[in-house]
């Protein structure tokens, strides 16, 4: 069995759109209802932690997103975001 710091590790290289893609498959895999009992488990561990994964990315991406803000002229501009 994989740790939860392997997995994190794992994915921490992946791309939401990646994670998102893998994630879908699972769930198409975990409805079809035809793996054995450990098998979907792994799978639906693996599942949670994608879903972490990708809700930390959209959050990153929002946090980049609020940082872009107009300024009274018109221009626009990028504030730090720690």
């Amino acid at each position: 069995m994989v740790s939860a710091p392997q997995v994190a590790a794992d994915l921490s290289g992946l791309s939401f759109e990646d994670a998102l893609a893998e994630l879908e498959k699972i769930v198409r895999g975990l409805e079809g209802g035809q793996q054995k009992l450990e098998e979907a488990i792994g799978a639906y561990e693996r599942g949670a932690a994608l879903r972490r994964h990708c809700e930390a990315k959209l959050a990153e991406a929002e946090a980049r997103v609020q940082a872009i803000v107009a300024a009274a002229d018109g221009a626009l501009s990028l504030e730090d975001v720690k």
